[in-house]
């Protein structure tokens, strides 16, 4: 039986409170707070997710430390072993975990299955963390004398997630964080958050032992908690941008190791001679897939004239024939996370309007295929958008796709560079030359040629540039295991008969 199944109703969601997971249990604490969990495409509350104190994290911070001393000892074969029944357990029963995704977050089913698969990949990664994580041997370095390096696990390690995917992305970092023998505390965002428990209670399934992994639902007093706890050696967090930076500070402060994944503009560039069929399928794609709230979503359209007004017409024909819509009736995009998320992205088309810029298609008069009180905005396409606007400026996080107008290769390459964000961009064209030059030239980590949403396999490392990431390692692939695992190198002699006695002075290389 699933974590939810004691207390379901259709759509996947509980009518009572959501406790935490620690110790392998349900988890109330000492908190008498909660906060409301809606169905987008319903507006309506769902349930009650419970807010957890300082002494709630603290609670599972223990419990953590307390198994993860087991676990380090546990032998690589066996963490892979619970790590291969995990991966055969969540993809045999990716649907139900979708499910529950639709009905909190409200993406439809086919970009929640697409979510499960991509955090799929990390887990089949980790499932080879033995020999991520092997050290290297260097045989008699010096006379009789050898050097090794290993690799071994932190301790206890956080991980605070955001609403737009709240099962891919802490897939991306508790299945290598466990396989490298850490234990963990897990924060999901309190707008979505039964996927944790539900991910936690299929790791128990799996073999998990209690306390490995434990999850605590909560606002800034929880984060805090975490960011503060002295037995938390390393913190993961993906969000904005000034969340990320705040995070970074704090728990650095605090002597912790830190990788956060912050916000994005991305742009499209687009030259002349692409192929603009393509491309307008990859901008309506990237941009208003899982409603556009995304950190890889292509929201800056960047055309290299003479081609913006076709593909602007190309990408509007498109837009005309998508379906907003409750995610289960098979729409093609589901509503925004909160109403007052939706009014706050609705608000820069009177913004891009007062700029001067022309608004193309206004989502805002969606007719939606779900209940009235859902959390509707449709595709939106604008125009000849200012870069001094904040609709160029600011991360909107919602499916608003800006076209910018400029007249060379040149000047869409500084005009990308000169983003405060560096996190994904993407370039169409058919020109060899000039895709090898950009990914050259542009400054961001993670490059798509006629790839609109470059996110890395899963064995490469996702993570941006500039004020799209904080920290020392990216998230998942090989600079993963580094951030999960310290390095001991170890000098090694071992004396033979023919050692001769005692020698005061200072160790020679001979």
């Amino acid at each position: 039986m699933s974590i939810l199944e004691s207390e379901a109703r259709p759509g996947g969601l509980a009518t009572t409170t959501l406790d935490h997971w620690v110790g392998g249990a349900s988890f109330t604490g000492e908190s008498t707070r909660t906060g409301p969990v809606y169905n987008p495409a319903r507006g309506e509350i769902a349930r009650e997710v419970r807010l957890a104190t300082s002494a709630d994290v603290d609670a599972a911070v223990q419990n953590a430390k307390a198994a993860s001393r087991g676990w380090a000892d546990t032998s690589w074969a066996k963490r892979q072993q619970v790590m291969f029944a995990f991966r055969e357990l969540l993809s045999t029963r990716r649907e139900e975990l979708a499910a529950i995704l639709t009905a909190e977050h409200g993406k439809v089913t086919s970009d929640a299955l697409g979510e499960v698969a991509r955090g799929l990949e990390v887990v089949e990664f980790a499932c080879g963390m033995a020999g991520h994580a092997k050290g290297e041997f260097s045989e008699n370095v010096s006379t009789g004398i050898d050097v090794y390096s290993l690799r071994q696990p932190l301790g206890v390690v956080g991980i605070i997630s955001p609403f737009n995917f709240p099962a891919m992305v802490p897939l991306w970092f508790f299945p290598i964080a466990i396989a490298a023998g850490n234990a963990v505390v897990l924060k999901p965002s309190e707008k979505d958050p039964s996927a944790a428990n539900w991910l936690a209670a299929l790791l128990k399934e799996a073999g998990l032992p209690d306390g490995v992994l434990n999850v605590v639902h909560g606002d800034k007093e929880a984060v805090d908690s975490l960011l503060e706890h002295p037995d938390v050696a390393a913190i993961s967090f993906v969000g904005s941008t000034p969340i990320a930076k705040y995070i970074y500070e704090t728990a650095a402060k605090h002597g912790k190791r830190v990788q956060a994944l912050g916000g994005a503009k991305n742009h499209m560039l687009v030259l002349p001679d692409a192929d603009l069929d393509l491309t307008a399928d990859a901008a309506v794609n990237a941009g208003f897939g899982s409603a556009g709230e995304r950190c890889m979503a292509i929201s800056v359209v960047v055309a290299v004239e003479p081609v913006a007004d076709d593909l602007i017409q190309k990408i509007s024909e498109r837009m005309s024939g998508l379906t907003v819509g409750d995610g289960t009736r098979g729409c093609d995009m589901g509503p925004l996370i909160t109403r007052e998320h939706r009014d706050k992205v609705a608000g820069y088309l009177d913004v891009a309007t007062e700029d001067g810029a022309t608004v193309v298609v206004d989502g805002r008069s969606i007719e939606a295929d779900g209940a009235a009180d859902g959390f509707w905005l449709g595709p939106t396409l604008i125009d000849k958008v200012s870069t001094e606007s904040k609709v160029y400026q600011d991360e909107i996080f919602g499916p608003v796709l800006s076209v910018v107008r400029v007249e060379s290769y040149d000047d869409g390459v500084d005009l990308i560079n000169a983003s405060r964000y560096g996190n994904g961009t993407a370039i169409f064209t058919n020109d060899g030359g000039a895709a090898r030059r950009f990914q050259r030239d542009v400054q961001v980590g993670m490059i798509g040629i006629n790839v609109p949403i470059p996110v890395p396999v899963g064995h490469f490392s996702f993570g941006g540039w500039k004020d799209s990431f904080f920290g020392s390692a990216k998230a998942y692939g090989p600079e993963a295991v580094n951030f999960f695992t310290r390095e001991k190198a170890v000098t090694s002699r071992w004396l033979d008969p023919s050692h001769g006695g005692i020698n005061l002075g200072f160790p020679q290389h001979t």
